[in-house]
């Protein structure tokens, strides 16, 4: 691709390095930005610049908050004695979006993946195990995706918890082999949280 501004290039690079976007679409929203008004443009990136300086890890699901504790662990409503262990912020949004779970999350902002570099001291499980060893936790649910690397986080933490006087369970397999949570429909995503089973029984 020839550019004939090199201040052309430089941002239709640096927007292809997002994920999901070639050099074709970004250059679509590079002209997009150019044609746009300024004040527009200034409010886009005033909210990026807010987001990444701004944005807080709820400190009891490490959860993306606008505040120390996010709304879902202040809710009164939910019930803290469940913690659905999911593995980014994606996920919460999708069984959120299901209306089917009334408790509390725990997001470990990734799973274990040797291939990645990614081992258990680089995720939050640690504080799982501190939330279910110090508060009235009554069950954890794994929502995480049905990959390899999912589920041997899911027996690497079942490990680590098993020992506490808990009921550990799993969503049910609606959601097929190999696939994402959150590109699960809602319907069965819902379908699979309700329907969850023991740990144990899904290995």
């Amino acid at each position: 691709m020839n550019f004939s501004s090199k201040l052309l290039e430089n941002i239709v690079y640096e927007i292809s390095q997002l994920p999901g976007i070639g050099r074709r679409s970004a250059l679509r929203l590079a002209l997009y930005i150019l044609k746009e008004n300024p004040a527009k443009i200034s409010s886009l990136v005033d909210s990026i610049e807010n987001f990444k300086t701004k944005i807080i890890f709820c400190h009891k699901c490490h959860n993306i908050s606008d505040s120390e504790i996010c709304d879902i662990c202040l809710n009164p409503k939910r019930d803290s004695s469940q913690i659905c262990v999911v593995q980014d912020i994606r996920d919460v949004m999708a069984i959120e979006n299901t209306n089917q779970f009334h408790g509390n999350y725990h997001v470990l902002n990734g799973i274990i993946s040797p291939i990645d570099g990614i081992g258990p001291q680089d995720l939050t499980i640690s504080s799982l195990i501190e939330k279910v060893k110090s508060e009235k936790v009554k069950e954890v649910i794994f929502a995480l995706s049905a990959t390899m690397e999912g589920d041997t986080t899911t027996f690497y933490i079942n490990k680590k918890i098993s020992k506490f006087d808990i009921i550990i369970s799993t969503i049910a397999r609606g959601v097929p082999i190999g696939d994402e949570i959150e590109y699960a429909d809602e319907v069965t995503l819902g379908r699979s949280i309700l329907q969850r089973v023991p740990f144990s029984s899904s290995t």
